[in-house]
């Protein structure tokens, strides 16, 4: 039997291999309703993923659909998706039959109503702690399809997103950043946000000599300056943390 609907959002630990009934599709008489009044903020990777799919460069993307916030009380700025005036703060690309660029949807979108954080062990490793978001508006959890968490994620396509997501933690999980003694300054932040977040000017600017890693690139390395964006965006990491900690 499935838990009472709740009047307030609850979060609930949860793990991979539990027991998880929950399903969602243009039946469900929510469809959309977790597509409005959101903060949705955007990893590289997503952003990497929507301007592909919209045929675009990053440069238009971050343009046209980012908010960049700079708080003070954050190491580094935060990309948010833009969302439409139209009284419920809608997402941008949803529509009455659903998301317009559904098989690229940002990786939040596609774990709901699973949340997921990574942190990175003293041997490198990633350790993903997994929870359950219900809301008042969702009727998802009242389906009668029952899963694994971990095969829910799988079937949304995650692996790829927490592939590239996790990529990020030995820059953004640095020891000087744990320990406090790293506070970038405002050339440095504005390397980050143009490794990753505008990749086709990083492409550009790599291919001109503008920027420059201090060892050769590996055949890997220069697939991503011929058009592989997900190899220039691991190479964006990589010269980030040259940049910030020369590594």
């Amino acid at each position: 039997m499935n838990p009472p609907q709740p009047t307030e959002q609850q979060i609930l630990p949860t793990a991979t291999d539990r027991p998880f009934t929950f399903a969602c599709h243009p039946g469900v008489p929510c469809f959309t309703e977790c597509c409005r009044e959101l903060d949705l903020a955007l990893t590289p990777y997503d952003v990497l993923r929507l301007k592909r799919n919209l045929g675009i460069t990053s440069g238009q993307f971050l343009e046209r659909y980012v908010i960049v916030e700079w708080e003070a009380s954050e190491l580094f700025p935060a990309c948010y998706l833009t969302m439409v005036d139209d009284g419920r703060a809608s997402c941008v690309f949803v529509g009455a039959t659903g998301c317009a660029v559904y098989p690229d949807r940002p990786g939040s979108c596609r774990a709901y109503p699973i949340g997921r954080g990574a942190a990175r062990t003293d041997q490198g490793t990633p350790v993903e702690s997994l929870v359950v978001v219900r809301e008042a508006h969702c009727r998802g959890f009242a389906e009668e399809c029952t899963q694994t968490v971990a095969d829910y994620l799988r079937g949304q396509g995650l692996d790829l997103y927490n592939r590239y997501n996790d990529a990020l933690l030995p820059l953004i999980q640095h020891p000087t950043i744990q320990d406090g003694s790293f506070r970038p300054s405002r050339m440095q932040l504005d390397q980050y946000m143009l490794a990753l977040y505008d990749l086709d000017q990083f492409r550009r600017q790599m291919a001109d000599g503008r920027i420059a890693l201090n060892r050769p690139l590996t055949p890997q390395q220069l697939q991503g300056l011929a058009g592989d964006d997900e190899e220039l965006l691991l190479l964006a990491i990589r010269w980030l943390l040259q940049e910030f900690f020369g590594a």
